[in-house]
């Protein structure tokens, strides 16, 4: 046990213990320098050194443009002026598998190598159609007078105000600031409101829900529909670049489109936006401002 004392005493004796470094001229034996220390001062100063050069060294990464050069460092914009480049690019490689397929299409066309459908919609003369019986059966009439007795009483006052007031507590998110170009018209066969906003803006959810169509057509270009609760449908129509595929859920305001111009019902880059409640068309601008 005293030994190991004398040890310790004599390891702490020995790193405390001065030395002196002295350079000499080897001609003339004049002293030019001299240093005192101890190894444990060597030891403080060279943790000390390492210290200040790990610091400076962290320092000139993460505040000089030089982190530029190190792999996963990279510019911000520049990781965003990638997304856009992967984006178009795809885009232009939709377009051309589209094109070629065209291409191809009408040079079968022209050749005449168009192939004819094995089925043809003739009418089965097997049976006489005139003589069937369309009477309802006893039992079918039953059925209809019970199911007709059913809402005899109901109290339920159902009109197109009553319909739309299931959903006016709603907060729509706006899917694109921009201005109405064309207006909501039923009559005319415009189930929407067309909104023309900045080029390349992002299209948002308008509310919560999953994603059931994200397809492309000749007439709307990329269209997107989402399925939303309380059986209410938003469609986005003429998009460049859809960026949310079937099946994805979605939350209010996220992106999942690009505006654009895809489509022949369509005379500049603009969103074509539709609401469908209960399997009828809304108006968004009762609900939404844009």
């Amino acid at each position: 046990m005293a030994s190991e004392k004398e040890n310790k005493r004599k390891f702490i004796d020995r790193i405390r213990h001065r030395y002196r470094l002295v350079v000499m001229n080897d001609d003339t034996f004049e002293e030019n320098f001299s240093l005192r220390l101890t190894p444990l001062g060597f030891f403080i100063l060279l943790a000390s050194v390492t210290i200040v050069m790990t610091m400076l060294v962290t320092s000139l990464i993460a505040f000089t443009p030089v982190r530029e050069y190190i792999p996963g460092y990279a510019d911000v914009s520049m990781r965003r002026d990638l997304i856009k480049l992967a984006l178009k690019t795809d885009s232009l490689e939709q377009a051309l598998v589209q094109q070629n397929a065209f291409t191809e299409n009408v040079g079968n066309v022209l050749k005449g190598n168009v192939k004819t459908d094995s089925t043809q919609n003739r009418p089965d003369k097997n049976k006489d159609y005139n003589k069937l019986n369309m009477n309802a059966s006893a039992a079918e009439e039953a059925l209809k007078k019970d199911i007709e007795s059913q809402d005899k009483y109901s109290l339920e006052y159902s009109t197109e105000n009553t319909k739309k007031s299931g959903i006016s507590n709603f907060f729509f998110f706006t899917p694109l600031k921009g201005i109405v170009s064309e207006q909501f018209k039923s009559k005319d066969q415009h189930y929407g409101v067309d909104v023309v906003g900045p080029e390349n803006e992002s299209v948002k959810a308008t509310l919560d829900g999953t994603v059931i169509l994200a397809t492309w057509s000749s007439e709307t270009g990329y269209t997107i529909t989402v399925q939303h609760s309380n059986n209410l449908i938003s469609v986005y129509k003429h998009n460049s670049v859809l960026l949310k595929k079937v099946g994805d859920y979605v939350k209010a305001g996220e992106a999942i489109a690009i505006i654009g111009n895809s489509g022949e019902q369509t005379t500049g880059p603009h969103l074509h936006f539709e609401l469908w409640y209960n399997g009828t068309a809304i108006n968004p601008q009762d609900y939404i401002v844009f």
